[in-house]
C-alpha cells in the first residue's frame, strides 16, 4: 500500500472517524479488475465499509441520466479554513493536487451533481449487498 492509502485508511478507523462520503458508479462496481476472487473482496469491503459510522458510500447506477463523470479518481479534502481545501486528482500519469479557488469550485460543482445522480446512502448499500452477492 502507498504512504497516501494507508494514511486515508487511518482516519477512517479512528474513535472518531472523520466524516468520508465515497460516490461509485455501478460500472465500477460490475468491473472484474483483478480477477473475480480480487472484485469479490472489493464489493464486500465496500458494503461492510458503508455501514461503518461517518462513511456514506453513493452509488450512481447505470439508469442515472445525468452522471456528470470525470473520467478519474477524485478527492476533496476539507481544512478548517477554506485556504486548506484540497483536491485530489488521480490520473494515468500521476497525482495532481489542486488548491485554486476556481479549480476548488469546479470539483465542488462536480462532486455536489455526482452526488445528486446517486442512490440516497441506504438504496446504495442494498444496491452494493445485491451487487458483491451476485458476482
Amino acid at each position: 500500500m502507498t504512504p497516501y492509502v494507508m494514511v486515508g485508511q487511518a482516519i477512517l478507523y479512528r474513535e472518531k472517524p472523520t466524516p468520508y462520503t465515497a460516490v461509485i458508479h455501478e460500472a465500477a462496481l460490475r468491473m472484474g479488475v483483478g480477477g473475480t476472487a480480487t472484485s469479490r473482496a472489493q464489493r464486500d469491503h465496500l458494503v461492510s465499509m458503508s455501514e461503518r459510522e461517518g462513511i456514506t458510500v453513493l452509488v450512481v447506477p447505470f439508469g442515472a441520466t445525468a452522471f456528470p463523470g470525470s473520467g478519474q479518481g477524485v478527492d476533496q479534502a476539507h481544512g478548517p479554513v477554506p485556504q486548506l481545501d484540497t483536491v485530489l486528482i488521480d490520473s494515468n500519469h500521476g497525482v495532481e493536487f489542486l488548491d485554486s479557488e476556481a479549480q476548488l469550485a469546479k470539483y465542488r460543482t462536480l462532486l455536489d451533481r455526482m452526488e445528486a445522480s446517486a442512490l440516497n446512502p441506504s438504496e446504495s448499500r442494498a444496491f452494493l449487498r445485491r451487487v458483491a452477492e451476485s458476482g
